[in-house]
């Protein structure tokens, strides 16, 4: 696996690792504003990411799957962080402290709308990563060495349709509760 490859894998793992000591400050040692701290260097991961790619193809490497994953990782983290905070926070108050109310299922139009929500965060995480992927390719100027990064954009640009289909899928079919069984 290249550099790259292996700092996407240790920008995931740090990402939860700052966000479970982030919530683990601010909850178990009453430590607010330091839990707010660590939360906040969440992007700070995605910077480390960015130059690391961008040094890698400032070298001279061919822009590789790798590379492209790297713009995705940023565009959905930036798109999808606080978001994935929220969840995170709501979970360890409720798991972890016996706290709050328990995380609750979605049906029904509930669930259509956090659906449409998540699809508005997609095209923003899409409208970034690909400005990357499409920066690099510009900068680049040499589709023989960006021949990756093309084929990851129209993946996920087909990817953000069949989202849309899904999306408004739950508006005409929404998701119903299962029925609990009789006698459970």
């Amino acid at each position: 696996m290249s550099l790259v490859g292996w700092m996407i894998v240790f920008c995931e793992i740090a990402f939860w690792v700052v966000i479970f000591l982030g919530l683990t400050a601010r909850y178990l040692f009453k430590q607010k504003r330091f839990g707010l701290i660590l939360l906040a260097l969440t992007p700070l991961i995605d910077l480390i990411l960015l130059i690391t790619a961008g040094f890698d193809l400032y070298r001279g490497a061919d822009a590789t799957l790798a590379h492209a994953l790297a713009a995705v990782y940023i565009g959905v983290s930036l798109a999808y962080g606080k978001s994935m905070i929220e969840w995170a926070d709501q979970r360890f108050l409720y798991y972890v402290l016996k706290q709050g109310e328990k995380p609750r299922k979605q049906y029904g139009l509930d669930y259509a709308k956090h659906n449409f929500t998540n699809f508005l965060r997609h095209i923003i995480a899409y409208v970034i990563g690909a400005g990357l992927l499409a920066a690099i390719i510009f900068i680049v100027n040499d589709s023989s060495r960006t021949e990756a990064l093309s084929g990851v954009l129209r993946i996920w640009s087909l990817a953000l349709g069949i989202d849309l289909i899904f999306t408004i899928s739950y508006f005409i079919w929404p998701r119903k509760e299962k029925k609990k069984a009789a006698g459970i």
